[in-house]
């Protein structure tokens, strides 16, 4: 059984190996022979779930058209200018197949690395993508009938929609997959969840993958919603004679699912203000891209407010300002903004999301097409950061405690720069863990209202990011903590022991 408010870690898997390779120098190492140290490396940071990307046997046309692409070419030349097009490989989620990428091991060595990271507390979970797969997937030629397809008249008017296929001597157009509000992913196949017959071979993809992971990132679920599917696809669905089904796919699949593996996790990346409506189909957890947003263009109230959300909504809600679709937080945010935001993610209820280069403050984002290792020049500064505070939060008092909004009060009238400060607590049994993050560029000061059992004329406080004690005075640490001049972006986490 997971613990509540788990830590997961979002690893590159053909960099990462390739990486750990030239580190020990086994040319041959496969996801069975990763030395143990490294995993356990993980678990002493407090890791809980190992997400491993890009594990699936890759496209052949991904990796042409990336070559072709001039934008991935400029994006891996900021890594090493020595890059050229033959560094790019087929995206992750453009998957050819289902069967693990030769390249890191045999088939029977996914479930034997689940089986060693269950040994150790952890759990492994694997890319699912949901909503299309490679334009040369075997099954466009072997089941048709699960993709998407056009008339010659919809391919006229739509040209970016769609590409031609012989399929048994006839001329067939299949549709890209398509998010509707951007271009086509010209390397991909859209499925047609309005088909009986791709419902039943992605449950049957996924039977096979809980067999032998412990869950699986679900790539871009709102688009196979019925709703969404039917925006976006449905006037060429109608006429091919394809109606909306009753039910949504994901509440047979994940019934489907758990009644043969209980404890398998679904994670779903998911958009629009659909997560609540994906939780309820019992999805364990939905992207949470309302507070990145908020903490990377708005401020602290708008924060605040989206933390007032219905609880269970919070603890099943993936918090991140890091992963592989967005630009790394220290270049996003900027470094101060960004560690101080990498504090709320870190202590507010729902699983905390880290991707391997947020840990290590590497400032560029990597292309997931990059099949070529590059010098990774770790930032010290912001790598300490990160175990210290990890450490932190893996006491049982930020996954086992009740988490409670804190309200911060003004100092004094003429001073509103409470507004700046956020803050809650954690309480498990005699332990109360106390956080406030100044999150504005100006310093602030705010009184947070929580009271502090003291001891004399005066209580000292423990700051564990800082590693030093605060001071207050006794008759005013009963109505409140006050917090004077908090340096922009500072962020502070109390123990406090009754």
């Amino acid at each position: 059984m997971i613990r509540a408010n788990p830590h997961l870690i979002e690893i590159n898997t053909r960099l990462w190996l390739k990486d750990l390779r030239k580190k020990y120098a086994m040319a041959d190492m496969t996801l069975s022979t990763v030395p143990d140290d490294e995993w356990l490396g993980l678990k002493h940071l407090g890791i809980d779930i190992v997400w491993l990307v890009g594990v699936w046997l890759p496209s052949p046309e991904s990796e042409r058209i990336a070559r072709g692409s001039a934008g991935l070419l400029e994006e891996i030349k900021k890594l090493s200018p020595d890059f050229t097009s033959s560094a790019l490989g087929a995206s992750p989620y453009s998957v050819f197949t289902y069967t693990l990428n030769p390249e890191l091991g045999f088939e029977w060595e996914l479930k034997a690395l689940k089986e060693k990271l269950n040994s150790m507390g952890m759990k492994l979970i694997v890319d699912f993508v949901s909503n299309h797969c490679a334009k040369d997937n075997p099954d466009i030629d072997q089941a048709p009938e699960c993709f998407i397809r056009g008339g010659e008249d919809d391919f006229k008017a739509h040209p970016e929609w769609f590409f031609s296929r012989d399929i048994n001597g006839a001329k067939t157009y299949i549709a890209y997959g398509r998010d509707p509000n951007f271009p086509a992913w010209t390397d991909t196949a859209q499925l047609n969840y309005f088909s009986p017959a791709t419902r039943e071979k992605m449950l049957s993809i996924l039977l096979r993958l809980a067999g032998m992971s412990d869950g699986v990132r679900c790539d871009m679920v709102m688009l196979t919603l019925n709703d969404v599917h039917e925006n976006t696809w449905g006037a060429i669905l109608g006429k091919a004679g394809f109606k909306k089904p009753a039910r949504e796919f994901w509440d047979d699949a994940i019934r489907s699912v758990k009644e043969k593996y209980p404890e398998f996790i679904f994670l779903g990346e998911v958009y629009w203000g659909l997560e609540w409506r994906v939780q309820q189909m019992d999805f364990d957890y939905t992207y949470d891209k309302v507070t990145y947003d908020r903490l990377r263009f708005l401020g602290p109230q708008e924060v605040k407010g989206h933390l007032r959300a219905e609880k269970l909504y919070q603890k099943r809600s993936v918090r991140f300002i890091d992963n592989h679709d967005e630009q790394p937080s220290l270049t996003a945010f900027g470094r101060e903004k960004a560690l101080a935001a990498g504090v709320i993610i870190s202590t507010i209820k729902g699983l905390r999301l880290y991707h391997e280069n947020q840990l290590d403050g590497l400032p560029h984002r990597v292309p997931l097409q990059l099949k070529e290792i590059y010098d990774r020049v770790p930032d010290l500064t912001v790598r300490k950061f990160y175990e210290k505070l990890l450490k932190i939060i893996d006491h049982p008092a930020f996954h086992g405690g009740e988490w409670n909004l804190l309200e911060v009060r003004a100092c004094s009238p003429q001073n509103d720069s409470n507004r700046n400060i956020l803050a809650w607590s954690w309480v498990q049994r005699r332990t109360m863990k106390i956080v406030a993050v100044n999150y504005s560029a100006f310093e602030s000061c705010g009184v947070v209202n929580v009271a502090v059992r003291t001891q004399g004329e005066n209580a000292a406080l423990f700051e564990e990011i800082s590693g030093r004690f605060f001071s207050f005075k006794a008759e005013e640490a009963v109505s409140g903590l006050k917090l004077q001049q908090i340096p922009p972006y500072a962020s502070y986490i109390f123990d406090m022991e009754f």
